[in-house]
């Protein structure tokens, strides 16, 4: 190792990012505060490399607050590194501070215990990921909206449930969004307003979700046309799994990286004469529940993994055994394509 090297460790915030310097050997060397503007990263680069040979840097949170300071340093040619926060056993005894947690950053990349490479966030993963996150929240709010819509109705007198309340979602909408008046008194004056505005709000959230959804579309089918065209795997999962890969592929080494990006990766439960596996609950839970949704589908409709399932379930394991059993499969079978799609836009870009 060049005894001249330093390792940059930041500890990121909204509006102040806290780098810490050490040396070769693991000294501390020094701290400093920046603003979270392009002239204060630029300033966190001239004081770093003003302390020696500076090649790697630790970040916490590179693709939050830390995403504009992992910019700049790799633009100017720095292995960056993303950090997890200290563990709570780690803060227990060191206390909390932004500078400790901004050495605590450099030594672990020093220590060789931070490897995991940011993503870019600067191609169609991110473009997915940005449509993906708009999406989320208008089928939430959607779904928070009928609800309420139809909390209402069930407590409402009882001419007005029964000309308003439907079992499907869209007639109780439609209908509730027509009313002009149900009366005159404070209650029923307050329903009505109530009521439309609610309706209202479920249309145009089903409006930005099909508008959402026709972006997805056309981004799976131009990025991950490989991905898309296998069985199961639609506009929604197909985004997710690219959004948890990222725009750059040499981030996932192996399979295995990408089932514990997924939180589908065996975990050993193995104890004395007892040999087993436990349920991962780490990895990203919305890549998993895509795997979990392309699962079901091939479980209702492909005959390769209905002959699977029938397999295994008489070999006495349980349905949620085989389900998970199965995500890890469909990862082993996506990874290879995941890759190809990476790889090709990394190309044409």
């Amino acid at each position: 190792m060049n005894q001249d090297e330093i390792i940059l460790g930041v500890d990121t915030h909204l509006e102040q990012h806290v780098g810490a310097v050490i040396s070769a050997a693991g000294k501390l060397l020094a701290t400093q505060a920046v603003n979270t503007t392009s002239a204060g990263y630029l300033q966190l680069l001239k004081w770093a490399r003003s302390l020696g040979d500076l090649r790697r840097a630790g970040i916490e949170g590179t693709a939050t607050y830390g995403s504009g300071l992992t910019r700049v340093l790799r633009d100017n040619n720095i292995e960056v590194f993303e950090v997890n926060r200290p563990d709570r056993a780690t803060r227990r005894l060191r206390g909390k501070a932004d500078p400790t947690d901004a050495e605590s950053a450099a030594r672990a990349v020093l220590s060789g215990s931070a490897t995991a490479i940011p993503k870019e966030q600067s191609g169609a993963a991110y473009a997915m990921r940005a449509v993906s996150v708009a999406r989320r929240s208008a089928v939430k709010a959607r779904t928070q909206a009928i609800n309420q819509l139809r909390g209402l109705l069930v407590s409402a007198p009882q001419e007005i449930r029964e000309r308003l309340l439907h079992t499907k979602a869209e007639d109780c909408v439609s209908a509730c969004a027509r009313i002009r008046s149900l009366g005159k008194t404070p209650l029923l004056q307050s329903l009505t307003t109530t009521l439309r505005i609610l309706a209202k709000r479920w249309l145009a959230l089903r409006a930005e979700i099909k508008l959402l959804d026709g972006q997805l579309e056309h981004l799976t089918n131009d990025h991950a046309p490989r991905l898309r065209k296998e069985f199961g795997v639609g506009a929604q999962t197909a985004a997710v799994l690219v959004c948890v890969a990222g725009d750059n592929p040499d981030r996932l080494k192996s399979e295995a990286a990408l089932a514990a990006l997924c939180g589908v990766s065996p975990l050993q439960a193995s104890s004395g004469k007892t040999t087993r596996h436990r349920l991962n609950r780490g990895g990203d839970r919305a890549a998993n529940n895509a795997l979990w949704t392309i699962a079901m589908v091939r479980m209702r409709s492909e005959p390769r993994t209905q002959a699977y399932v029938a397999r295994r379930t008489s070999q006495g394991l349980s349905t949620k055994e085989i389900q998970r059993c199965l995500k890890r499969y469909i990862v082993r079978e996506l990874y290879p394509l995941i890759l190809a799609d990476l790889r090709h836009l990394a190309a044409a870009s």
